[in-house]
């Protein structure tokens, strides 16, 4: 197995790939031979060129931070030796270097196809509280409805969550227009939207936001509003589940396919196997005319220009550069620097900075132009590669990414997650360490990559393969566990 690697010919810092003890020799391209200084744990970085104290760590060659003391070659390369170089917001220029992906003929996939055209990889019946006082309303006519599901109904899901009530201004227009984008999902066949009643989130300010929607699919129910809301639940999803249960699988293209794309607890090796892996993959969607979304704005800041280059046209240069600010302030509004994170359990793994986190996070975006960004709460409507407003919060992400329209959530993570969100969601582990300490958690093991087993494309591959079987119906690890949830982003007052 590969002791290191370099990830840029620029970089002045290694990715250990196997944990290295002090006294090793390692040869090194362009450094020649040097002594391992101290034990350095996988994924950590160790420098192989001196720096001063104030010279920038180089990785994926561009700068992560920069050095806190003198580092010599062979010496550890983490938080007590470097820092952030990271503060406010950025003047962004839009120098373009936009290459189209060489097209490739979609192959066919057996999905769902909807009235309006758009295709759902689920058929499921699926329960949207409109305020968290009915949640367990919702559970409880998710479980009291299950001996009425049948034929290609894949099964009935209650989504929780705390809001749609003492909300105000921004918060409640971002929750309505949230569960309003899950309502259109394409992976629904059928949609109760459930209220109490006396919640400002009003069944006419839903109806408003929701738009123009089939009413044979879409039914509403306010528990104030009857004697018996289990009896009257009970009767609307057994009609619902009727109508879902026209739908059969049909071939249609890959090209239909949308993927979203997210990381969570991350290590050191994110973004040299399983990021890089889901790019390639992203990459092949987009090539065969398909479309793919990336979020987590926070980890897009210090890779910035990996990113905007890749934007297709003026316009969504400029939409990008504000995403990316507009978060920023974010932050400094509520008193917060832009660079608090990584957390302790990324830096455990091997990463120190924001940058560095950043650099491997936007490993997914693969290499196609940007041809869209959304802000939060939208739905996605131009095909290719799209970025999305959202948080690093791993399930307020991924929520804003089936929000999107996303059928499927690639998920890398070098720590492990149970976690599932409103789509079938594939865990892709950046390490075999952890594949074999964590199987139940686990869809794809990225891992393969670092050990040599299996090229970046070559593993891309494989994925790609797993994504058109979860696409045709195959259940991802966290959908055959019942691990399904939502979270909607919250930023001001509760009443």
């Amino acid at each position: 197995m590969q002791a290191i690697v370099r990830i840029n010919p620029k970089d002045n810092v290694v990715v250990v790939l196997r944990p290295l003890a002090a006294g090793e020799v390692l040869d090194v391209e362009d450094s020649g031979a040097v002594t391992v200084a101290e034990e350095i744990p996988q994924g950590h970085k160790m420098a192989v060129r001196a720096l001063a104290a104030g010279d920038d760590v180089v990785k994926y060659g561009l700068p992560i931070g920069h050095a806190t003391c003198d580092i010599a070659p062979g010496e550890h390369v983490h938080t007590e030796r470097m820092t952030t170089n990271l503060s406010g917001e950025v003047a962004y220029a839009y120098e373009p270097a936009v290459r189209d992906l060489e097209p490739v003929e979609p192959e066919t996939m057996r999905a769902f196809r909807r009235p309006d055209g758009r295709v759902g990889i689920r058929n499921e019946v699926w329960i949207l509280p409109t305020v968290g006082c009915v949640n367990e309303v919702a559970a409880a006519l998710a479980a009291d409805a299950a001996d009425l599901v049948h034929g290609s109904v894949d099964g009935v899901v209650a989504f929780a969550h705390p809001f749609g009530c003492s909300q105000t201004g921004a918060d409640h227009a971002q929750t309505r227009k949230l569960l309003a984008a899950l309502a259109h999902h394409p992976n629904a066949g059928g949609v109760l939207v459930l209220g109490l009643g006396c919640e400002n989130l009003t069944h006419e300010q839903f109806v408003a936001e929701l738009g123009d929607y089939d009413p044979a699919r879409v039914r509403f129910l306010t528990c104030q509003d009857v004697e018996d809301e289990m009896a009257a639940g009970r009767a609307i999803l057994g009609e619902l589940i009727g109508y879902a249960a026209g739908f059969t699988r049909e071939p249609v293209p890959v090209s239909e396919l949308v993927i979203g794309m997210k990381c969570g607890g991350s290590d050191g090796l994110s973004g040299i196997t399983a990021n890089p892996v889901i790019g390639r993959v992203s990459d092949m969607l987009v090539a065969r005319g398909g479309t793919s979304i990336l979020t987590e704005v926070p980890e897009m800041f210090g890779a910035e220009d990996i990113l905007l280059s890749r934007c297709r046209t003026r316009a969504v240069f400029d939409e990008a550069a504000a995403m990316l600010n507009g978060f920023k302030d974010y932050f400094i509004r509520h008193g917060e620097v832009v660079y608090e994170n990584p957390s302790p359990g990324n830096k455990a793994g091997g990463i120190t900075t924001l940058e560095d986190k950043s650099c491997g996070c936007v490993q997914k975006g693969g290499a196609a132009p940007i041809d869209g960004v959304l802000g939060y709460g939208d739905r996605v409507r131009t095909r290719g590669l799209n970025l999305l407003c959202g948080p690093g919060n791993d399930l307020v992400s991924a929520t804003a990414l089936a929000a999107a329209g996303a059928n499927i959530v690639l998920f890398s993570t070098g720590r492990g997650t149970p976690f599932g969100s409103a789509v079938p969601t594939c865990k892709v582990f950046t390490n075999t360490a952890l594949a074999q300490r964590k199987p139940g958690w686990m869809d794809f093991n990225a891992g393969v990559v670092a050990d040599g087993e299996r090229t970046i494309d070559e593993a891309a591959s494989d994925l790609f393969r797993r994504v058109i079987a979860f696409a045709e119906g195959e259940r991802t690890v966290s959908e055959r566990r019942g691990y399904r949830g939502i979270a909607i982003w919250k930023d001001g007052v509760t009443l």
